[in-house]
């Protein structure tokens, strides 16, 4: 995952968020979600796991055609949806001159399975029903045409490009929550070579997934018994998975003013490592390096974390934290959930939402690990640090 650092001589603004989560459809019922300190959680459900479910919104508004809707799964939809929102705050929803050149590249996980086919195919076996012509015919007769077991990852990429006409070249990345920082990082990339004007870039998550629930559960990494912030989950720690959906549009300074738009906030650089993790502390030596590469200037600076609250990952940042412990802090899983692929994109959003509005949102929890921040933030550094590999980060300022 560790690729060669970006230096942006093209200056590259944020021009479009489109943001749904637990705590509501849009960035302003998100900002101001944050704001009032709102947490929502499902601890029944799924009982003994902890999630962070998706608001209910209408899909209708970005995806038209029911047809579409129908073969989508969960977190297509949630990505379309999300990813028409980005398109709308652009102001280019609906351009097709623009919408013809713009890059897309999407984070992606395994896609979601068909629980039912699951569950059938495995009581046959119990029954003593092993036979392969029973499987073929399960697989030809009862899967949809998008389906192979599960959905194939690019399919976010291409219900986006169907329903709304984005054209450009497009690009899927798997690998959890690493992926989300590369697909910023090539995004950034490419604009600031030159090879790209404009990209819509980001990730959806459905949490409420009884696969993957049970999938986590086989590496002790969801949290249970019910909810703590995401600080205080130590020693044991684990996650709380979240639904929802961040996305990015992301665009040169020239392209952008000379089509009117205006920028949310800038990003000035990405960079990424993936530290061996076999020994105690190359994660927080990894951190430290990164932050050096970011080259932090003067004024006042906040973090905004993806940190997931598993262990040991979560202790090892904390570790990092504690060298720059006069910078407020502020963890997303805590009021989201992690959204694993989504949870740097998520991070970019909300950096990018508190340099627009001059100030950052509250602490998430009492434990110490975030204080108070009054004055407004001139740059936020967004940190991602993979449940079991994989760290980034990114460097927002104002325009």
């Amino acid at each position: 995952m560790a690729g060669q650092d970006i230096e942006t001589n093209i200056e590259t603004w944020i021009t479009g968020i489109g943001l749904a989560s637990s705590l509501g459809e849009g960035i302003e019922a998100n900002w101001d979600a944050l704001l009032a300190g709102d947490v929502k959680v499902d601890t029944t459900t799924f009982a003994p796991f902890v999630v962070h479910p998706f608001a209910p919104v209408n899909f209708d508004k970005q995806i038209a055609k029911k047809g579409d809707q129908r073969q989508m799964e969960a977190w297509q939809r949630i990505g379309t949806y999300t990813a028409g929102l980005a398109l709308d705050s652009a102001g280019i929803k609906g351009n097709t001159e623009i919408l013809g050149k713009t890059d897309m590249i999407v984070a992606a996980g395994g896609g979601e399975r068909d629980l039912t086919v699951d569950g059938a195919i495995m009581t046959e076996r119990a029954r003593g029903n092993a036979d392969p012509a029973l499987l073929n015919s399960k697989l030809m007769s009862e899967l949809r045409p998008t389906l192979f077991l599960a959905q194939l990852s690019n399919l976010l990429a291409g219900n986006i490009s169907i329903v709304h006409g984005v054209t450009g070249s497009s690009r899927t990345f798997m690998g959890e929550e690493a992926a989300g920082v590369d697909a910023v990082r090539i995004a950034l990339a490419r604009i600031a070579s030159g090879q790209s004007d404009i990209a819509l870039v980001g990730a959806a998550h459905n949490g409420e997934r009884k696969d993957m629930l049970m999938l986590y559960e086989f590496g002790n990494y969801n949290l249970k018994g019910g909810f703590a912030p995401v600080w205080s989950r130590a020693p044991k720690g684990g996650f709380a998975l979240g639904s929802g959906g961040a996305f990015l549009v992301l665009e040169s300074k020239r392209h952008a003013e000379a089509r009117g738009a205006k920028p949310f906030a800038k990003i000035s650089r990405v960079v990424a490592d993936r530290a061996v993790r076999k020994q105690s502390g190359r994660i927080a030596t990894s951190l430290d390096g990164l932050w050096a590469k970011l080259r932090i200037g003067a004024g006042p600076t906040a973090i905004i974390t993806g940190v997931t609250g598993a262990e040991p990952a979560t202790a090892e940042e904390r570790k990092f934290l504690e060298h720059h412990k006069d910078i407020p802090v502020r963890a997303t899983a805590t009021r989201f959930g992690h959204m694993v692929e989504a949870q740097f994109p998520l991070g970019l959003a909300l950096a990018a939402l508190a340099i627009k509005h001059h100030k950052l949102f509250p602490p998430g929890d009492k434990s110490g690990a975030e204080i108070e921040m009054t004055t407004a933030p001139s740059q936020i550094v967004v940190v991602g640090t993979g449940h079991w590999r994989g760290e980034g980060m990114a460097l927002v300022e104002p325009v």
